[in-house]
């Protein structure tokens, strides 16, 4: 079982909801779990009756909220300590270091730190970060608009002194319109679409998406997209 942690005050839920999509359809049984404090997922994600905490599916994806940590979450699906949950990736959504600790992301297969440029993100992000004493190796996953150089050098200029190896290349992600249109309008339909997306974002999708999987090459990773896009 893999974990995979996405870290940052940056909404990142619908992407990561997005690459739980792409991994059912490589027959991957997957669980996202949001320990973000906003929780976003309780408004995006349909459920029948919501309670303090729970598991819900969702385009085949199971999605836990409210759950403090991973023992909590085996005890509601009734299984032990000891026992590993029948899931093959849990992709696990934090913007605090109490989800970073609980859900022991200093043990995660891989970890990226999600951010956009404007300050709130990128200051509020790396707080998470503030209070670890040993080193946790990240990967950027940058939303610009213009991807300069300048920016991922403010981002390195804000991440000194923490406890932070980065990854010696970085995933951009665009910030369009466009795609912020089809990612509301998914909302609304209680959907996961790809086929208005453009083609960076998609691009990003399938480079993360073969991150995690890691032994699934690109091309499979293009048929499940393309999968996805025409709506079967």
């Amino acid at each position: 079982m893999k974990k995979i942690g996405f870290i940052g005050a940056y909404d990142k839920i619908d992407l990561i909801l997005y690459i739980a999509k792409i991994l059912t359809v490589l027959k991957q049984r997957v669980l996202v779990v949001d320990t973000t404090n906003i929780q976003k997922s309780r408004y995006i994600v349909p459920v029948i009756n919501p309670t303090v905490k729970y598991i819900t599916e969702f385009e085949e994806i199971d999605i836990a909220v409210g759950f403090t940590d991973i023992e909590d979450i085996q005890k509601y699906l009734g299984a032990s300590k000891e026992e590993e949950m029948e899931y093959d990736i849990i992709l696990v959504d934090t913007d605090n270091i109490e989800g970073f600790r609980n859900l022991k992301l200093d043990e995660a297969y891989k970890n990226y730190f999600v951010t956009s440029f404007d300050n709130y993100s990128l200051k509020k992000g790396l707080e998470i970060f503030n209070e670890l004493t040993q080193p946790v190796s990240l990967t950027k996953v940058l939303f610009s608009k213009d991807m300069l150089k300048e920016e991922d050098d403010y981002l390195n200029f804000l991440s000194l002194g923490r406890k932070i190896v980065w990854s010696e290349y970085r995933i951009y992600l665009p910030i369009e319109n466009g795609d912020l249109s089809v990612i509301y309008e998914n909302q609304r339909l209680a959907k996961i679409r790809f086929k208005k997306l453009s083609i960076q974002y998609k691009d990003g999708l399938e480079y993360l998406a073969e991150e995690i999987m890691g032994d699934v090459n690109g091309t499979k990773v293009r048929r499940a997209i393309k999968f996805i896009e025409k709506g079967v």
